[in-house]
């Protein structure tokens, strides 16, 4: 479980693997946000760690990617934007900052990887950074609160649920749920070609 691989890495890094967890997003690193920042208000709640520290950590990679991003973009967009246009992440990101601007950079946070491309975009499009900060870190800051609140006060409440589910049963549901994405990917690709 995800869950059990997080606090393997908690045990073995303290605080360390939060903020890397988030500032590492932007170059692969596949850890999911949204659980980690959920483990993170369980861990804090079962007075393993401090909360206060680690939703700061939390917050502060999250800030440190999300402000690279913006300057690399800002910096090096225009030289590199040719390399990713057939990657499907940055054309999504594209799309989604062409058609809605500030209201994207907003809700980019709430979407994986996007929330990590976007910023790209934003520079290479030449936003101040007075206006990305103000309107993606308020995102963020929303977002990461969100999270980590939920964990913090239903975790407890997560861990019991999946106590009791039946592991046959999860794996049937999730053998249903990616052959229902699959099927649906595939009729879409036959009826819109």
């Amino acid at each position: 479980m995800i869950s059990d691989i997080v606090i393997q890495l908690v045990n073995q890094y303290g605080y360390l693997f939060f903020f890397l967890a988030f500032c590492l997003g932007p170059f692969g690193i596949p850890v999911p946000n949204e659980l980690t920042i959920i483990t993170g208000g369980i861990l804090s709640n079962n007075g393993v760690l401090n909360p206060w520290i680690v939703y700061m950590v939390i917050l502060a990679g999250l800030f440190v990617a999300i402000t690279f991003a913006y300057f690399a973009g800002r910096i090096f967009g225009e030289k590199f934007k040719p390399k990713f246009q057939n990657n499907r992440h940055f054309l999504k990101a594209e799309k989604l900052f062409e058609q809605h601007g500030d209201i994207a950079m907003c809700l980019g946070m709430l979407i994986p990887v996007v929330r990590y491309i976007l910023p790209v975009f934003v520079g290479l499009n030449g936003v101040s950074y007075k206006k990305f900060a103000l309107i993606s870190y308020l995102s963020a800051f929303a977002w990461t609160t969100t999270f980590f609140a939920f964990g913090k006060f239903f975790g407890h409440h997560i861990l019991n649920l999946l106590d009791t589910i039946d592991p046959k049963l999860a794996v049937a549901a999730l053998i249903i749920a990616v052959g229902t994405f699959i099927i649906t990917k595939w009729f879409k690709l036959i009826f819109t070609a």
